[in-house]
């Protein structure tokens, strides 16, 4: 199992400046992460969403995973369950030891 972070989620109740709006997943994230080294992910959830309600309250870690199974088998629960977004990358979210992860997994060329 290979993890490398990649930044932190913070719901937040207010739109931030620079966020974007996922039409499909009714959520608003700003576009900046990697653009400073705190590598924060602000996102705030509309009516609709998927994602569940722990998430709207709750930080979560992301980190890029080579293979997220491994993940999915060790966590203690599986929040929001893979989900491929553009044929290339899946993400998932879970719980291990009280913490939200998010599993990001790019598909091998």
């Amino acid at each position: 199992m290979s993890a490398e972070y990649m930044h932190i989620g913070i719901p937040v109740t207010n739109k931030r400046p620079n966020m974007v709006f996922n039409e499909d997943l009714k959520f608003w994230s700003n576009t900046d992460v990697d653009d400073y080294d705190y590598k924060i992910e602000y996102l705030k959830f509309e009516e609709g969403t998927p994602f569940p309600e722990t998430m709207h309250k709750r930080p979560h870690v992301a980190y890029k995973v080579d293979d997220m199974e491994p993940y999915l088998q060790d966590a203690d629960a599986v929040i929001f369950p893979p989900l491929e977004l553009d044929g290339n990358v899946r993400i998932a979210f879970i719980e291990k030891d009280d913490a939200i992860i998010e599993l990001f997994e790019e598909k091998q060329q």
